[in-house]
């Protein structure tokens, strides 16, 4: 059942006892130069500073964990942490795992899994430390060592949202422990000497380990084949795989080699990752978890868009944005806000995308780019160095934060990756920009000269047919027709406008997509269907209000 209060639940436990027996923990700084009665003294106060509310949590977290019982360590975890985070530590870290300790009597797993949520809070609301990011990164490795090298499976059960935090937040941290390395500028000497001293710390190498380790354990990979041809995943599944803990870890671990894969800039070997993943199945184990289903579109649409396939990046995009836009009323508030922010990266790559390969989206998505991101595709579609300028500002607000595989050379100057990343995709889109300036032309005319364009676009006719056979070839994309592979695909035209170019004649044709009535009249009807209502209970609180006018006027 779970516990909505806490104000009228009081510890169980004998304080001076269990403070007694950690107060020789190496989390206590400088303990050498301190008797064992002021030890004692500071971990009793340390403990006694506790909360009642935040002690009674993990009370019942404890509990929850030990039995196993995965409802309500989903309510705790989902709703309690959150609430109390933002009604006592909003602005300041969690209780030190060396006091939360004396009220779980220092059990070990317990205390790896709070240790993992208390860092988490750290890099989410204050600025962590150097020593807490190698803190950190030892924690994940007794969590990852306790599930993955014990005799046999654990029995340690999660929600699948935790589950799915541990692993985002896991690479997360990496993200920024190397975007952290980087900036040598604004390290000092013994931070330098520090990072140089302990370079095997969330080094690429290791975090890709834990992932592959995790998918290997689970034999996710197996299982999910067996379900695309049609067999039994149990069979394959293993002693391991069986658990939902290691099949979940595994599948998370999927999804989270994708974001490795785009933040280390290889597009192909991240969508090679997904071979086995049902991108459109509304029963994949990815949609159990909004943010992971988000992220699973995200790195895919960024993925194509990288690669020159602005269709499939549209597509990709089109669909989790339509997915959020009509449920994120049935999710927690703290997940819709989560997958807020990403949509919003998204918008903006859509924006990208659309511009350099205009195609037809949904009418709702459509709306919302002309609402926010009208003039900066209008300005692409000019063409020119100022598309190029919005371009960079668009893809800079949008894309992943890239990172070095290596370790930086600490005696040199240190070449930031999103400026490479960014140069790189530059260059495409420069040859791409052709196309919507060109097809703002042409949509205009079933038959020009040439002479008539090349006076518009004030060039001389030689170079105009260059640039109408450069149109022809990027109107050719490579497009995903289904499947688990998500490298294939179709050569098939991207644009719903085509030309044929005959001496100093431009025959244009445009293939136009019926427009589809359903959404627009369901749309409209709700709005009719709202106004109507409003309009009756105006007219209730008018007719209500008559008599009491009457009775004052009488």
């Amino acid at each position: 059942m779970y516990q909505e209060t806490y104000d009228d639940e009081e510890f169980v436990g004998n304080i001076d006892v269990v403070a007694d027996s950690y107060a020789n923990a190496d989390e206590i700084e400088d303990a050498g130069d301190i008797d064992d009665e002021e030890l004692l003294l500071q971990a009793q106060a340390g403990v006694q500073s506790i909360p009642e509310q935040v002690r009674t949590f993990l009370g019942y977290l404890h509990r929850n964990l030990q039995s196993g019982k995965v409802n309500d360590l989903t309510y705790n975890y989902e709703m309690q942490f959150p609430r109390l985070s933002e009604k006592y530590y909003a602005k300041a870290s969690w209780p030190e795992p060396q006091y939360v300790a004396a009220l779980v009597n220092d059990d070990g797993l317990f205390l790896i899994l709070y240790r993992e949520l208390y860092y988490r809070h750290i890099y989410s609301r204050l600025h962590p430390s150097l020593e807490i990011r190698f803190r950190s990164f030892e924690n994940y490795c007794d969590l990852f060592n306790h599930i993955l090298n014990s005799d046999g499976p654990t029995d340690l059960e999660l929600p699948n949202q935790w589950l799915w935090d541990i692993v985002d937040e896991f690479i997360y941290q990496f993200q920024s422990f190397c975007t952290h390395r980087s900036r040598l500028n604004k390290r000092s000497e013994e931070e330098i000497a520090l990072l140089k001293e302990n370079s095997q710390v969330w080094s690429t190498y290791s975090v890709l380990n834990v992932l592959y380790s995790l998918i290997q354990k689970s034999n996710i990979t197996e299982q999910l084949r067996a379900q695309q041809q049609g067999g039994d995943a149990a069979q394959v599944a293993g002693e391991f795989g069986g658990r939902l803990l290691y099949k979940m870890l595994g599948y998370f671990s999927i999804v989270g080699l994708v974001r490795v894969h785009c933040m280390l800039g290889d597009y192909t070997l991240a969508l090679q990752t997904l071979e086995n993943v049902e991108l459109g199945n509304s029963r994949a184990l990815y949609t159990r978890v909004m943010a992971c289903h988000v992220s699973v579109y995200y790195y895919v649409g960024f993925a194509y868009l990288m690669m020159g396939r602005y269709a499939d990046a549209t597509q990709a995009f089109v669909h989790i944005l339509t997915f959020v836009s009509r449920t994120k009323q049935y999710h927690q508030r703290q997940q819709v806000d989560a997958a807020s922010k990403k949509a919003e990266q998204m918008y903006a790559l859509l924006a990208i995308a659309v511009s350099l390969s205009p195609v037809r989206v949904d009418e709702n998505i459509h709306a919302y780019l002309r609402e926010k991101y009208a003039d900066q595709q209008h300005r692409i579609q000019r063409g020119g160095e100022d598309a190029l300028d919005v371009i960079s500002e668009l893809y800079l607000f949008a894309c992943p934060k890239f990172i070095t595989p290596n370790p930086p050379n600490y005696e040199a100057e240190v070449v930031e990756p999103q400026a490479y990343q960014l140069r790189t995709f530059l260059r495409e889109a420069r040859l791409q920009l052709v196309v919507p300036t060109l097809r703002s032309f042409l949509k205009l005319y079933t038959t020009m000269g040439v002479d008539r364009l090349s006076g518009f676009l004030e060039m001389e006719p030689a170079e105009l047919k260059n640039q109408l056979m450069v149109y022809k070839q990027r109107c050719r994309q490579v497009k995903w027709d289904g499947g688990s592979d998500l490298l294939s695909g179709e050569l098939v035209p991207s644009t719903d406008l085509d030309f044929a170019l005959e001496m100093d004649m431009i025959f244009i044709a445009e293939s136009r997509v019926g427009r589809r009535y359903a959404d627009w009249f369901i749309r409209n009807a709700n709005k009719v269907q709202d106004l109507v209502v409003v309009l009756e209970n105006r007219q209730k609180d008018t007719i209500a209000g008559k008599p009491k006018v009457d009775a004052v006027a009488a």
